[in-house]
C-alpha cells in the first residue's frame, strides 16, 4: 500500500491487553466513515478490470482473480477454505477484496505488506494461479488490444510491473461507500435503528473496537485466536498462522484481524471458515476472545449493528437489507 496515500491509517501493534476483554475499552475513538469517492488513472483502472477476470493470468488459463473473488458474492467465494488449482490442497479462508486499499497487512498471516505485493504472490503461488511470468506476458502479448491498452496507459506498455499495477489499481477501487454505518458516523443519527445503535455501543463498551479499528473496522494489527482457550473446530488441520510467517513463537495462532467491513455478506468466517455465520462468530469472539460469553440479546444486537456495515458497490448494496427503522 502506499502509506502516503493513506496518513491515517497506522500499523497498530501487539494489543492483547486492549483485545483480551476489558470491560470498557480505553481508546479514543477511531472509527471513520469510508470516502464516497477514490482517486486512480481511470485507464489503468478499466485496465485492471478486465485483467481481473483475466484467465490468463493464471497457469493453462484455468483461473482468473474473480475465480476466488466474486465482486457478486461479497468479493469472496463463500467457501470455508479455498481448494488449490490442483484440487489436492486446502487453503484458508478466502478474504473478500472490497476495500482492501485500507488494509495495512494482507492475507490471514501479513505476509505481505503491499497490496501490489499481495497481487503478485497470489498470481505466483503454486496453489493458487501458479503463473509464470514469461507464459503471461505471452498470452497477453498475443491479444493486440491487450498490447495497445497497456501501450496506451503506460509508457514502457506491457510488463509484469504493469500488469500487477493495473490489477491493484481496479482492486483500490473496490471501496463499498454508504454503508447505514458510514452515514451514521457522518452525523445521521436516524441512519441506525435504536437497536443497532445499542449494538454499536456493545461494540465499543466490550472491547470489539480495540481491535477492529480504523476506518475498514480492523484489518490493520494481528492477534492470537483463542485470547481465552482454543475456539472449537471440527477440522483436525491446526494452522500455526503468522508463525509460519515470522518463525517467533509468539506468533502461533495469531492471524490478522479481518475487517468488519460488509462482514453480513462474506460468510463463513473466520480464517478456516469454521462459523458458518454471524451468531457464531460473534459468540466464538465474546467467550475466546474477550472472555465474556454473552447473553442471547447481546449477541442479536451485536449482529444487528454488524448488518449496518454492508456499503454499496456502484450505487448496489453488496446484500439486500432492510431499512432502518429509527
Amino acid at each position: 500500500m502506499n502509506r502516503k496515500r493513506y496518513p491515517g491509517i497506522l500499523a497498530i501493534g501487539w494489543l492483547s491487553l486492549a483485545c483480551a476483554g476489558l470491560a470498557r475499552a480505553e481508546v479514543p475513538p477511531t472509527l471513520l466513515p469510508l470516502p464516497t469517492t477514490v482517486g486512480g488513472d481511470p485507464k489503468r483502472t478499466a485496465l485492471g478490470q478486465r485483467l481481473f477476470h483475466e484467465p490468463k493470468l493464471s497457469d493453462q488459463a484455468a483461473r482468473s482473480c474473480a475465480s476466488c473473488h466474486p465482486l457478486d458474492r461479497g468479493g469472496m467465494d463463500g467457501k470455508a477454505r479455498a481448494v488449490s488449482a490442483d484440487g489436492a490442497a486446502v487453503l484458508r479462508n478466502t478474504p473478500s477484496l472490497f476495500n482492501v486499499a485500507f488494509n495495512y497487512f494482507f492475507n490471514w498471516d501479513g505476509v505481505v505488506t503491499t497490496l501490489e505485493a499481495h497481487t503478485e504472490k497470489v498470481m505466483l503461488n503454486p496453489n493458487i494461479m501458479n503463473a509464470k511470468w514469461p507464459g503471461v506476458i505471452a498470452r497477453l502479448a498475443g491479444e493486440a488490444d491487450y498490447v495497445a491498452a497497456f501501450a496506451n496507459a503506460y509508457p514502457d506498455g506491457l510488463t509484469p510491473a504493469n500488469v500487477v499495477d493495473a490489477v491493484t489499481s481496479f482492486e483500490r477501487s473496490l471501496v463499498t461507500p454508504n454503508a447505514r454505518f458510514d452515514r451514521f458516523l457522518r452525523g445521521d443519527s436516524t441512519a441506525l435503528s435504536a437497536e443497532e445503535q445499542q449494538g454499536y455501543r456493545l461494540f465499543n463498551d466490550l472491547g470489539c473496537v480495540a481491535c477492529h479499528q480504523g476506518i475498514n473496522l480492523g484489518g490493520n494489527l494481528f492477534q492470537k485466536f483463542g485470547v481465552f482457550g482454543r475456539p472449537p473446530s471440527a477440522a483436525e488441520l491446526i494452522d500455526a498462522g503468522r508463525y509460519l510467517v515470522t518463525g517467533n513463537p509468539r506468533d502461533s495462532g495469531v492471524f490478522r484481524v479481518p475487517s468488519l467491513r460488509n462482514v453480513a455478506a462474506t460468510a463463513p468466517y473466520f480464517h478456516d471458515g469454521r462459523a458458518a455465520d454471524l451468531e457464531t462468530a460473534v459468540n466464538t469472539m465474546a467467550k475466546y476472545q474477550l472472555g465474556k460469553p454473552l447473553a442471547e440479546r447481546q449477541r442479536d444486537l451485536l449482529v444487528k449493528f454488524l448488518h449496518s456495515l454492508t456499503g454499496e458497490y456502484r450505487g448496489k448494496s453488496l446484500l439486500a437489507e432492510p431499512s432502518a427503522k429509527p
